[in-house]
């Protein structure tokens, strides 16, 4: 059973920057994507940073420029560094972890970590 556990959220000032990280139970490099979501109450998750095996990352566009994410194999973790956080980007953030099998995705999921930017 793959278990990830993200770390790192808090509160934070607007402007400030803040780190997560996502330890992963197994071997980050099985898995074809590892990814960052984040989700607002009454707002559907959505995916704002990934990373692939060969660390090709993509990013929505309300954070391309603002965070960074990226990947160390031999720590099996993941991470998110947040930079010019505001209010907009408050949110409970998810690590995912993606395996393509037989043309079907696998989705893993953290339980989450909360970030909040006070203005």
């Amino acid at each position: 059973q793959v278990q990830l556990v993200e770390s790192g959220g808090g509160l934070v000032q607007s402007g400030g920057s803040l780190g997560l990280s996502c330890a992963a139970s197994g071997s980050i490099f099985s898995f074809d994507a590892m990814g960052w979501y984040r989700q607002i109450p009454g707002k559907q998750r959505e995916l704002i940073a990934q990373i692939s095996r060969d660390s090709t990352t993509n990013y929505t566009k309300s954070v391309k420029g603002r965070f960074t994410i990226s990947r160390d194999n031999a720590k099996n973790t993941v991470y998110l560094q947040m930079n010019g956080l505001g209010p907009e980007d408050t949110a409970t953030y998810y690590c995912n972890a993606q395996r393509l099998r037989d043309y079907i995705i696998y989705n893993y999921w953290g339980k989450g970590t909360l970030v909040t930017v006070s203005s």
